[in-house]
């Protein structure tokens, strides 16, 4: 990756919460890029290509996995980023997972139960659409869930949420140890351009189809939420599951971001195509053989 690239990435990466601000980092920034949408299209197609490679040596190799978090506020773009960055990509070697409200099935279990049966096996790339970090989200800034959850009320306490921030860091270390990378992508969008994008959807009957009005009473809790992404970060980020806060008004830049970090995770796995022994080369050329004749 080249320095320009891995200065960007790093406008955006955070490895180490403590003081991190949310208000730092602005849901409208570029890095000082400007392109128009065919110069974006273009880049981010080099991307996904390079992606896809990698992707593939990934899968042949069959030592790491990819896990990819994608966490926003409604209209963000994470399934547009999703869509676009992965569209290359193999599907035999990556699978995405959407988690929305727990069924009752998963409220009879822990919290990270339902997340751990969607994580990529070796040589796979693993995206979840939102994942336990609703646990520290949507819980917090509505405590009534919580008491659907069914836990025994004598571990309900006011640290409940810093002890699930406890519970994820080591877990997300634990999955580090076992050869799974950890992405946590948080795509911060501003108030303003989610409110033209929610008027978009009302307004264009080809959109109407993902508006729901629950979506603006959670405008609402905007400081809640952004109060509660900020305490995510702080209490989760760490070198080996880094978060990237990307600026998500300009949805041409959120996609190249996050094909940029994904590959600049991959590319630090030292990727590479099996080397067969000597026996199987052998074994080759008599099959050449055999077929010819």
């Amino acid at each position: 990756m080249d320095k320009a690239t891995e200065k960007l990435l790093a406008r955006y990466r955070v490895e180490h919460g403590k003081g991190f601000r949310l208000k730092d980092h602005k849901p409208g920034d570029t890095g000082g890029i400007e392109l128009e949408k065919d110069g974006a299209a273009e880049m981010l197609a080099k991307g996904v290509q390079y992606l896809a490679d990698m992707q593939d040596k990934l899968y042949a190799q069959d030592r790491w996995s990819v896990l990819c978090l994608f966490q926003a506020m409604d209209a963000a773009g994470k399934d547009s980023a999703i869509k676009h960055v992965f569209s290359g990509v193999n599907p035999q070697g990556c699978h995405v997972a959407s988690f929305k409200a727990p069924n009752s099935t998963e409220l009879d279990h822990d919290f990270l139960w339902r997340h751990q049966q969607w994580l990529p096996q070796r040589g796979q790339i693993g995206i979840h659409n939102r994942s336990w970090y609703e646990e520290v989200l949507v819980v917090r800034v509505h405590p009534t869930i919580l008491a659907k959850q069914k836990l025994p009320p004598s571990l309900v306490t006011k640290r409940i949420f810093d002890e699930r921030l406890e519970d994820i860091a080591a877990y997300e270390r634990y999955l580090a140890r076992q050869g799974v990378v950890v992405l946590k992508f948080f795509l911060h969008v501003s108030p303003e351009e989610q409110r033209k994008r929610f008027l978009a959807r009302i307004e264009e009957p080809e959109k109407n189809w993902k508006f729901s009005a629950a979506d603006v009473q959670e405008r609402e809790h905007w400081d809640e939420y952004q109060k509660a992404y900020q305490e995510a970060i702080r209490a989760t980020a760490a070198p080996h599951a880094p978060w990237y806060v990307v600026p998500a008004d300009r949805k041409w830049f959120t996609r190249l971001v996050v094909a940029a970090a994904i590959a600049r995770a991959m590319e630090g796995l030292n990727l590479s195509y099996p080397e067969l022994s000597d026996a199987d080369r052998r074994g080759l050329v008599e099959a050449k053989e055999k077929l010819l004749a």
